[in-house]
């Protein structure tokens, strides 16, 4: 993913996440008009889900500030995860990246737990 920041990938990377996101390579879990959630490729934890923009948005810092529906999905999303999760009842962590710590460019959420739970809806998770 390092290569995805190099200013020539830039445009790409954009491109991809304004037009693209239904073409993540991904095992979904749920998603609305702004946001997509799926488990991380490579998780570092039982339970690790990634939920990013369908749009391109660089970093938090580059987040809209005059959507209130962007945000308002957001926070449902992260609803509807934790209780299809039963994180609420385990323990759950909500992180976001930038800067250095951001290894793409594209601001994005990590849904993390250290207990692996079944849902109705998935197998072993």
């Amino acid at each position: 993913m390092k290569i995805s920041r190099l200013a020539i990938f830039q445009p790409f990377v954009k491109y991809f996440f304004n037009h693209m996101t239904n073409l993540l390579p991904v095992d979904k879990i749920n998603e609305n008009e702004h946001w997509i959630a799926f488990y991380h490729p490579k998780p570092v934890y039982p339970l690790h889900i990634i939920i990013l923009p369908k749009r391109s948005i660089g970093s938090l810092i580059n987040a809209p500030d005059n959507e209130p529906r962007f945000f308002s999905d957001l926070f449902k999303l992260f609803q509807t995860l934790i209780l299809e999760f039963h994180q609420s009842e385990h323990g759950y962590r909500l992180i976001t990246n930038g800067g250095s710590n951001q290894t793409i460019p594209q601001w994005h959420w990590h849904l993390i737990s250290e207990n692996k739970i079944f849902t109705e809806s998935s197998e072993d998770v």
